[in-house]
This record gives structure tokens, sequence and C-alpha cells, in this order.
């Protein structure tokens, strides 16, 4: 059941941040990609709210390839919104069924990649609660999928900043550290604001 979830403190306060402050969307025309992803919360063992992540694939010739994400993709012809984008993209990835087993909160604010030797690109973040008895059953396009508790990103200590070997050189990023994961790019910039979004308080690592 939802209900349980849904009554959750934090869940509570999230929900109505989310709704007094709609995530801002970025308006350029296209044929600029637009793709949608799903920040996806249950309630754990504990009680306590947990996380859904996925380690990518590795794949020739993707940029995201063997990177720790969120459940989402590319927009496609057939999407109705971005939102049925975030859903059909995680049914796809992970089988979790959010248009059954979930509910949507609301939206974050839509964000680019930084790096200009990445696709340029629209991402728009969704949040999402799902039931806790979600079966993840994982397709071909994802290595590994995980459930994180968000105590553990408000660790200070999982909050640093890595240097990466990358194509165009060595690079400094901010990451989270969850266990042998690291978390940083889009996914960093998302789990961020989210946690800024939960707390309420300034956006400053936008």
């Amino acid at each position: 059941m939802l209900d349980r979830v849904l009554a959750h403190p934090e869940v509570q306060r999230l929900s109505q941040a989310l709704a007094e402050h709609p995530g801002a969307r970025i308006d350029i025309p296209d044929p600029l990609r637009r793709a949608a992803v799903a920040v996806i919360l249950r309630l754990g063992d504990a009680g306590t709210l947990e996380l859904l992540l996925i380690k990518r694939a590795e794949f020739a010739g993707d940029p995201w390839s063997g990177h720790v994400a969120l459940p989402g993709g590319r927009r496609e012809d057939t999407d109705v919104s971005a939102t049925a984008t975030a859903i059909r993209e995680t049914m796809e990835e992970t089988a979790i069924d959010l248009a059954r087993d979930g509910r949507l909160l609301g939206a974050l604010d839509e964000l680019q990649p930084i790096a200009p030797s990445l696709p340029p690109i629209v991402i728009a973040p969704f949040v999402f609660v799902a039931m806790s008895t979600v079966v993840i059953a994982r397709s071909r396009e994802v290595a590994d999928a995980f459930w994180v508790p968000l105590a553990a990103l408000r660790d200070p200590d999982s909050a640093r900043e890595i240097e990466l070997q990358l194509l165009t050189g060595p690079r400094r990023v901010r990451s989270f550290g969850y266990g042998s994961h690291e978390i940083w790019g889009l996914t960093e910039r998302i789990l961020s604001r989210l946690l800024e979004t939960l707390q309420g308080g300034a956006l400053a690592r936008s």
C-alpha cells in the first residue's frame, strides 16, 4: 500500500514543497533532445526512506556507460508527456510500474549536462513514491539496481570531491559515495536538489 509512504513526514513535506515550487523548465526550442528520469522513494524495512539507483551497463559509444544513475531515458514521439517518459523508461529498465505501484509527487528543476563533451539534452526529474513491495527485474541496459537510504546521502562523509580520468582528461567533480559506488554528474546534481528541497534550504548546489 502507498498509504504508509505517503504518510511519512518527509514525504508530506516534500510533496508540499514540490507543489508550492514546481520544477523550473528549460525552454529551448527543438531539435534539442529531451529526457526524463524518475526519483523513486520507498519505505525500507526500518521504516526509513530509500531511493532507487541503477548502474548502467557498459556500451561502446554511450557517454553515460557504466555510470550510477536514476531510471530514465530519452523522450520518444509516442510519449504524451515528460512524466510518461519517466514512467515508460522505469518500466523498461527495472520492471517497476509507477503507473500502478507508484504516485507522482512532483517535479524538480530541469537541468542540462555541464560538460561540453556530452550531448545537448534537457533532463526532467520527476519524484515518485512506490510501494515497498516492488520487485526489480533489470533489463540488459542495467548492470545493477539498489536502494540507498536517504540518511546515507545526508551523511557529511558521503559528499566529497573526487578526480575522474575522463576521455577529455582528469576532472574533479562533486560526488556522493555509497559503498563501492560514486554518484556524480547529473545524478549528483539531482540528488543534491532533492535533499535541498527536503530541507527547505537555499538551492546552492545547482
